[in-house]
């Protein structure tokens, strides 16, 4: 069983970096004063599926700029797996979902409120 956490641990390691490096060649060149940042890729034992945590910084705070980067991301995201299925060459490429991670987020604004500041 540890054999397989570990393989799982490098294969969710493995994928962060080539997706992040796919974002940053497909998406970062639109997203004007943001920075896109994958956090964690979780996939799931099979390989077949992964869910992308995405935390977007700077810019514009509304939903509506994080919908936009969201809807960029899925519209590319074929070609992401396309990459994917190429550099890594697996048997089976992963599909991909893309989630929003605010963790970072949300650990500015506790800062902030213990620091006193609003």
């Amino acid at each position: 069983m540890a054999e397989k956490v570990d393989r799982l641990t490098r294969v969710n390691e493995l994928l962060k970096r080539e997706i992040a490096l796919e974002i940053e060649r497909l998406v970062m060149a639109q997203s004007s004063g943001m920075l896109i940042s994958v956090t964690e890729v979780r996939t799931s034992v099979d390989l077949r599926n992964a869910t992308v945590g995405i935390s977007i910084f700077g810019g514009r705070k509304t939903a509506s700029g994080n919908t936009a980067i969201f809807k960029e991301l899925n519209a590319r995201k074929s070609d992401i797996q396309r990459h994917l299925a190429k550099v890594l060459g697996f048997k089976h490429t992963p599909v991909l979902t893309f989630k929003e991670d605010r963790r970072t987020e949300m650990g500015d604004r506790v800062l902030e409120l213990l620091n006193g500041e609003e």
